[in-house]
């Protein structure tokens, strides 16, 4: 929230508003009557342009009115006459993060921490544009400063996302509590806790913060979601139904969609489908193209989505080169790294005889998985050049920002698999293969096989096609996040170590969190 404007200040030098004059336009704003106090600092400020106080409401009214671009102007213009205010730096920072502008934002916030080195609202601002720049380290940092200054139930919310992003699942919940503690009404507090307990496999305690959440606020879309999405899992599939479209989140059409499909709803899928294809500009929706295609498969219609309908088309392998080369200095570091930096596990059904890591890998501080990072988004590029031109919305609509919805290990041993599954939330996915068994009895065992059909939706028949891609140490895998994929299972005493990740789709597939 912006700061309220300063007492009236003259500026010297320079023709002022009187008293009388600025009045009505005070008496607007104080009464929160943004649009007319909008209107009348304009007129006024047109007649005395040297106002700092003028430009500052008109920062703070334009900022309310979600006219960001004109509040980041007139901040600015109130920051020339008067350099030295550490709550206009603090009020500029907010817009420019509402403007996507992290890198400004974050020299506004430290412009008014030098200003006022407790301002304990700036270091806690700091720590969120840090931690949507991937710095999580910084951010974490930033959000201990502030909290060391001011303990506040939103400070250690953030300091919860932060620490559940870098994998530390417990410290997450004991911030995630103590949010609670301080606020129990903290509805997206108890949301994010479930959501720790869950990526811990604990789902008794999961089920009991989303039902929290929702006594708390009936229509909390990210608890909504969660309750569709456990239910769905368990194979509940009208409840799911009901509890998603309550949502309206992220990706809730498709997996209501989803439900129908696996509750044999045929008809119903049918007609619901028909209507997203038609009244959907652009099919730019992976999950819906599982669906779609695996209908026409199943009942040997015409696959109508288009989102990329020859998914096998579109799967891409290429070695990388300072990964494949012989004792790989690079390889040995991310090695190294899976092995001694702490990183909790995230608990996982389909990942037999193995282990996820939880959190988002890339965006660790260690250089090995930074420097992955960066080369698996050229290679997001390389990927979109080798398939210009083809009449898909995968490559149509390719997302312009590259980044990573999630990027995690897979550590497995003898007898290990994943099974088949897609990445209902990704629009490229992938893996950098760094361990593969050598020891085969079937040439098969340990490659990546992608496909049509898997999740046990239901069957017709069993005429599905798959593809194998076999890969060695040091190779990238990338394919359309619609298509099916498992690792084929294998029976040496040996580890298969890769790390996976999604190209996160255009716009804000993320929960946004408040009060």
């Amino acid at each position: 929230m912006a700061k309220q404007p300063s007492p009236f200040m003259q500026q010297a030098y320079s023709p002022q508003p009187s008293q009388l004059e600025m009045q009505p336009v005070l008496q607007l704003f104080n009464a929160g009557k943004l649009v007319e106090a909008e209107s009348a600092a304009k007129k006024l400020v047109a007649r005395y342009p040297n106002t700092f106080i003028l430009y500052q409401i008109l920062g703070i009214c334009q900022d309310g009115l979600s006219k960001f671009s004109e509040a980041a102007e007139n901040y600015a213009k109130a920051l020339t006459l008067q350099p030295k205010t550490p709550d206009l730096h603090f009020n500029l920072g907010i817009t420019l993060t509402n403007l996507g502008k992290f890198a400004e934002a974050e020299i506004s916030y430290r412009k008014a921490i030098t200003l006022q080195p407790r301002f304990f609202e700036a270091h806690g601002n700091l720590g969120t544009v840090l931690q949507k720049q991937g710095r999580l380290e910084e951010a974490v940092a930033s959000y201990h400063h502030a909290l060391s200054i001011h303990e506040d139930p939103r400070g250690h919310f953030n300091l919860g996302t932060a620490l559940r992003d870098e994998g530390k699942l417990d410290e997450a919940i004991t911030h995630f509590n103590q949010a609670i503690a301080m606020f129990p009404n903290y509805a997206d507090a108890h949301n994010y806790l479930g959501e720790c307990y869950r990526d811990q496999g604990n789902m008794e305690d999961a089920i009991k913060k989303y039902f929290d959440t929702l006594a708390l606020n009936p229509n909390h879309a990210g608890a909504n979601y969660n309750m569709g999405e456990f239910l769905y899992l368990a194979g509940r599939f009208d409840e799911a139904v009901d509890y998603l479209e309550r949502s309206k989140l992220d990706d809730w059409q498709e997996r209501a969609l989803y439900c129908t499909y696996k509750a044999e709803h045929f008809e119903a899928f049918k007609n619901k489908l028909d209507h997203i294809v038609h009244a959907h500009e652009k099919h730019n929706a992976p999950f819906l193209q599982t669906l779609s295609t695996h209908h026409a498969v199943n009942f040997g219609v015409e696959d109508q989505y288009n989102f990329c309908k020859n998914g096998f088309d579109f799967v891409y392998q290429k070695s990388i080169p300072e990964l494949a080369e012989p004792n790989s200095q690079f390889l040995k570091d991310l090695l190294n790294d899976i092995e001694n930096t702490a990183i909790e596990v995230r608990a996982q059904a389909m990942v037999i005889n193995g282990k996820q890591s939880a959190g988002n890998l890339f965006k660790r501080p260690e250089a090995s998985f930074r420097k992955l990072g960066e080369i698996v988004k050229q290679e997001f590029i390389n990927y979109k050049n080798r398939f210009a031109g083809a009449d898909c919305e995968l490559i149509k609509s390719f997302p312009k920002e590259l980044e990573f919805t999630s990027s995690w290990y897979v550590r497995l041993r003898k007898g290990g698999y994943v099974d088949r599954h897609i990445h209902e939330v990704g629009w490229i996915s992938g893996a950098v293969y760094l361990v593969l068994p050598t020891d085969k009895k079937d040439p098969t065992e340990g490659c990546f096989e992608y496909g049509l059909h898997g999740d046990n939706y239901p069957l017709k028949h069993d005429n599905f096609p798959v593809g194998i891609a076999t890969p060695s140490v040091g190779d990238i895998v990338l394919f359309p996040s619609s298509l099916f994929h498992r690792t084929i299972p294998f029976t040496s005493n040996e580890e298969r170590i890769c790390i996976a990740f999604d190209l996160k789709p255009e716009g804000d597939i993320f929960i946004r969190s408040s009060y």
